[in-house]
């Protein structure tokens, strides 16, 4: 049976807040993604999630909470994470610190490691749940893993039907890429993923940031799988003429000629519009009569950065063992 799709009334948020504190699983909206989500204290609950998306147990998960104060009685934050928090949170910020051995957390959620990545969101049903629920919650996005990430509660229902007991259905995501992800363990930041955070907007802050290279063998963050975010058919970038067969996304206002069919990320260059219609689009173009899908070039600065980060790992060949 599918899960029960519903609009985030004060009563559907209590029950959804009374299933996740009972360890089930409840997909509700952020400003980034919809999010998969389960009790982060609970071993069940965080095996539940991995088990729906059929992810990697060595990809970490994102930890949410309503604030800094909740936040703060999970990991150790120096004043580098503090000053993170109150400049970017509420927001499509996560922060990978060192867990308190008090915090309670499942060692699931941090995939074996001595740290744990904290978000705010700002969306208001997601405050709200995190509020009414009165503990964390893992959530990463509610898809299957490797898959493209939802941005409305109908991607949700596509992508999991009933592996969720409830998805509150708060309409589309309004950044519809995941959050920036800062490592601050170390003695320099380090973007361990590109998101709706731009790393100038970072760097303005506390100056250079290290920029890892993607594919690692175990991730220190969620979304570093170098395969991931892949719809099924190959995807090939910076494109700029058509292949036989092949559907197109396109930036800026005028496509190359020759492709089955055409959808604009952003007809006037803009990378947040961009941002917030790829998945949805790379959703739309994922069918049986197009040969594959072409992305024209994105700029590498911004928001573009997060974008290519996306579409690379959806074009990297896919690991099938």
């Amino acid at each position: 049976m599918p899960a029960v799709l519903i609009s985030p009334t004060p009563v559907a948020i209590e029950r959804a807040a009374h299933l996740l504190r009972a360890g089930e699983l409840v997909a509700f909206p952020t400003e980034t993604v919809y999010g998969l989500g389960g009790d982060a204290t609970s071993d069940r609950a965080v095996a539940a999630i991995f088990a729906a998306k059929g992810r990697p147990r060595f990809n970490p998960l994102i930890v949410h909470v309503p604030g800094l104060d909740e936040a703060e009685k999970l990991a150790h934050f120096d004043e580098r994470a503090r000053l993170a928090a109150r400049r970017f949170w509420p927001g499509p910020l996560s922060l990978v610190l060192p867990r308190r051995a008090e915090s309670g957390l499942s060692l699931l959620a941090s995939a074996g490691l001595d740290t744990v990545a904290l978000r705010a969101p700002a969306h208001p049903v997601a405050q709200a749940l995190l509020r009414a629920a009165r503990l964390p919650v893992a959530a990463p996005s509610a898809n299957r893993s490797g898959r493209v990430s939802p941005t409305t509660a109908a991607h949700v229902t596509a992508e999991l039907g009933d592996l969720v007991a409830l998805i509150l259905d708060g309409g589309a995501c309004p950044i519809g890429i995941e959050s920036s992800v800062l490592d601050l363990t170390g003695a320099a930041p380090a973007l361990l993923r590109a998101g709706g955070v731009p790393l100038e907007a970072l760097t303005a802050i506390f100056g250079p940031i290290e920029t890892p290279a993607a594919g690692e063998a175990a991730p220190r963050a969620p979304g570093r799988l170098a395969s991931h975010y892949a719809p099924g058919l190959p995807v090939r970038l910076d494109a700029v003429s058509a292949h036989p067969g092949e559907a197109m996304l396109a930036f800026g206002r005028a496509a190359p000629a020759g492709f089955s069919e055409v959808l604009f990320l952003s007809r006037s260059g803009d990378l947040a519009e961009a941002a917030a219609n790829l998945f949805a689009m790379l959703r739309r173009l994922d069918r049986d009569e197009f040969s594959g899908i072409a992305v024209m070039p994105i700029p590498e600065e911004g928001l573009g950065r997060a974008i290519n980060d996306r579409l690379r790992r959806a074009a990297a060949p896919r690991d099938h063992s």
